[in-house]
């Protein structure tokens, strides 16, 4: 089946679209709230950009029809829908050009779309709504829905969609889960309707397959199955120390990587190597660590590292926390970026480089590389620990825990000694081999041990 068209007069950009008989149920769907929970690249974005132009130019009753685009953060809800929602509407049918300061657009018969970030849900309060899309809708804020967004649709009975990828079992999960319960005792007549579908039903095989390798098996599921993955349980689910640990191979000429997590009490540091793992895979070696676990600080983590790898005579990138330290020897000294390279620019001279990101990457990302590089859907391991030499590493693998029905976030509190050392080696998996997070599709590798 094909979609249908609202006009005779569409753009260029609404080409054809092959629908299945789930995406057709959505797009004909009869309920006002909709929960679309689809994996990734499957088609719920484009068929809710359509679906608010259709609205747009169909107006309502009212004499000014408001519609809105909105997503977790501004810059995202600009990157998504911006650009496609212009050129989805014919040039004649605009009022105007459309603002690209209020990234709002207006059309002749009256209507107004603006598209929105949803960082601060109170950006939809004070003018009724006809109806919106919410999009990563897992992403948000739990209170947005209830708070923010239901009661500036009352004045008008305006309608939602409610898409995105599943993130744990958080606040989408609850909201899917009566919406689906609602329809099936209703039916047709229920306020709420629910409607999913995989990646597979949309993108060709061997674009599952290499998804299916670039992932570990419970983010695959979330991610391009769309399930509600229970997250609950260990943070590293993809360790295991008959698959992940062995004894390991240094070589003094090629690039090491020194990842830090600015802390005290433990001060901490992980040393990696690019190499050729004993499985035989080009993957990720934990060859080394720095633990003190009290009374520590970043100068002292940076003498240990120079004791045991000074001798070292290829490159050393550093890794780690983006916000320098706040927590540790920051507050006194400067930032502990300056006080690292203070340490170890006397050892290692223009040897010495730093790959650190301007901000962090999200904890579930971080986590969900991590995963992936420990063991994959198709089962390859791409990193390993040498179990002799980082032994703290191996036992924040084995046990560091997630928060009891959160949406993937680490429960800091259940072992203060433990987080630290893994997050360090996080922050290096996270750059140089990432997992795409909601609203960025293929990211790359950045500079560093390549």
């Amino acid at each position: 089946m094909t979609s249908p068209a609202p006009s005779s007069v569409l753009t260029p950009r609404w080409t054809r679209l092959r629908f299945h008989s789930t995406q057709r149920a959505y797009w004909t769907s009869p309920h006002r709230f909709n929960t679309v929970p689809a994996g990734r690249r499957s088609g719920k974005t484009e068929q809710a950009k359509r679906k608010l132009v259709k609205a747009a130019l169909r107006g309502t009753r009212f004499e000014r029809p408001r519609f809105f685009a909105g997503a977790p953060t501004r810059d995202q809800a600009k990157r998504i829908y911006w650009d496609d929602l212009k050129a989805m509407i014919p040039p004649e049918l605009l009022m105007g050009r459309p603002s690209e300061t209020d990234l709002s657009i207006r059309l002749v018969n009256g209507s107004e779309i603006v598209v929105i970030g949803m960082d601060k849900p109170e950006r939809v309060e004070g003018q009724p709504w006809d109806g919106g899309v919410l999009d990563e809708f897992a992403n948000m804020k739990a209170h947005a829905w209830a708070a923010n967004v239901r009661p500036a649709l009352s004045d008008r009975q305006g309608w939602c969609d409610l898409i995105g990828v599943p993130e744990g079992r958080n606040h989408y999960y609850d909201l899917d889960r009566m919406a689906r319960a609602e329809m099936q005792a209703k039916g047709a007549a229920s306020e709420w309707g629910a409607f999913t579908w995989t990646s597979a039903e949309i993108l060709p095989p061997e674009e599952i397959a290499s998804a299916r390798r670039d992932l570990d098996e419970l983010t695959f599921q979330q991610e391009y199955e769309a399930s509600f993955v229970n997250f609950e349980g260990r943070a590293y689910y993809g360790f295991t120390e008959a698959l992940n640990c062995a004894r390991l191979a240094y070589d003094p000429a090629r690039p090491i990587a020194f990842c830090f997590d600015f802390n005290v009490d433990p001060g901490v540091a992980v040393v990696c190597q690019e190499q050729r793992l004993p499985n035989g895979q080009d993957g990720t070696g934990v060859i080394g660590e720095v633990y003190i676990p009290r009374n520590s600080n970043t100068p002292a983590v940076c003498r240990k590292l120079a004791a045991d790898w000074g001798r070292h005579t290829g490159r050393v990138i550093c890794y780690g926390d983006a916000t320098g330290g706040a927590r540790g020897s920051a507050k006194v000294q400067g930032s502990d970026w300056d006080l690292i390279r203070q340490e170890l620019s006397p050892v290692f001279g223009d040897r010495l480089a730093f790959a650190v990101p301007a901000v962090n990457p999200s904890v579930r990302g971080r986590i969900n590389a991590m995963n992936t590089r420990l063991r994959a859907g198709d089962g390859t391991v791409r990193m390993m620990v040498d179990p002799a030499r980082a032994p703290h590493v191996v036992k924040d693998l084995e046990g560091v825990r997630l928060l009891t029905g959160g949406a993937g976030e680490i429960d800091k509190k259940a072992d203060p000694m433990l987080s630290h050392i893994s997050d360090a080696l996080g922050y290096l998996i996270a750059k140089e081999f990432p997992v795409a997070e909601p609203g960025r599709i293929g990211v790359g590798r950045t500079v560093g041990l390549y």
